[in-house]
């Protein structure tokens, strides 16, 4: 009996590091069929094997309704996130703080996360190796934390660490064969960085092709002991 193809999703797959993650499992794993999403009408590359979905991360429904044309999913990378937009940007200070630009942060580096894993944790179920990876930030490490500021980013990115490694002790008994995990991805030379480059040093600006091909090194060698870390591009364990 012919085995399935592994059906991978990459959520943000129109942005930067997203649509690299795409280009990279397209060229590594040639069986795979792989979904992704995109918003705001910005898809990315066309292939016989890439399916894009018009996604919203911040409906509940919309998730949910993508959930329910999967019987199995192998992996779910949640690529999308928030660091400035029309709300605001990143903090200096407490007096910037502002509550709307605090929840949209939330509402997109946080809730996708648990959104997705909600609605595709039967699809994920039926996998021999389910895999939920999402992208997150070294600036939500608590322990890490020297510089302060960048207030409202920061903390939606540790209650995504800590919704991650939450979901990884109940996904021990639920799905025990599973994999979760948070993703650092170090400084990428993509729009969402692109205004805070300038004090980044050359070699520590990564190509997006290069961080997807470090995290898809990375995910494929993950096991279910690994489940509920935060891992770097290049493998380092991080603090939460």
């Amino acid at each position: 009996m012919t085995a399935e193809p592994q059906q991978i999703l990459i959520v943000g797959g129109s942005g930067g590091i997203g649509q690299a993650l795409v280009d990279e499992l397209l060229m590594r794993f040639p069986e795979a069929q792989i979904g992704a999403s995109y918003y705001h009408g910005r898809r990315g590359i066309t292939h016989e094997r890439l399916c894009w979905r018009a996604l919203d991360v911040r409906d509940s429904l919309a998730i949910d309704s993508w959930a329910g044309t999967f019987k199995r999913v192998d992996w779910i990378v949640n690529a999308a996130g928030y660091l400035h937009g029309s709300h605001g940007g990143p903090e200096k200070s407490i007096r910037a703080l502002d509550p709307e630009f605090l929840l949209e942060n939330i509402r997109i580096n946080t809730l996708p996360t648990l959104l997705l894993a909600k609605s595709f944790a039967a699809a994920l179920k039926q996998s021999p190796a389910p895999l939920l990876a999402t992208v997150s930030a070294r600036v939500g490490s608590i322990e890490d934390n020297r510089l302060g500021g960048w207030y409202s980013y920061r903390i939606s990115k540790a209650a995504l660490n800590m919704a991650l490694k939450t979901l990884s002790i109940e996904w021990q008994h639920s799905h025990p064969r599973g994999c979760v995990a948070a993703l650092h991805p170090g400084t990428n030379d993509t729009a969402l960085s692109k205004p805070f480059q300038s004090n980044v040093a050359a070699d520590d600006l990564f190509d997006p092709a290069y961080t997807a091909s470090m995290f898809i090194d990375l995910l494929t060698g993950l096991k279910p002991a690994d489940s509920g870390r935060f891992w770097a591009w290049n493998g380092e364990i991080l603090p939460w």
